[in-house]
């Protein structure tokens, strides 16, 4: 049904309705957070993974270790790619030559 000035009942936007495409940028930028979070956590696990091949009650295990860290090693930079993620240190310094530039 349609209210008298020609919508439809419960639409609560003018127009009827999106026209065209609209971009959201809220939600990729949680995305990305959340993107970055996990890999913050997998260089967490690097380097716990790198602490214990240095500790002497590790050592009768330390080929898996290594396994362990070539795996991680890998998975990490194959989610770089995957992502299109950068080194953190290296973007935040591209924002600030940007915010130097305007």
């Amino acid at each position: 049904m349609k209210d008298p000035d020609g919508r439809m009942k419960g639409d609560k936007h003018r127009g009827g309705g999106h026209k065209g495409r609209h971009h959201h940028h809220g939600a990729q930028t949680f995305r990305r957070g959340r993107a970055l979070e996990f890999l913050e956590r997998l260089k967490v696990n690097r380097a716990t993974i790198k602490q214990q091949l240095d500790a002497a009650e590790f050592q009768e295990i330390r080929p898996i270790l290594l396994g362990e860290l070539k795996a991680i090693e890998s998975v990490i930079d194959q989610y770089t790619q995957h992502f299109e993620i950068r080194e953190i240190e290296g973007e935040e310094g591209q924002a600030e030559e940007e915010e130097g530039n305007q």
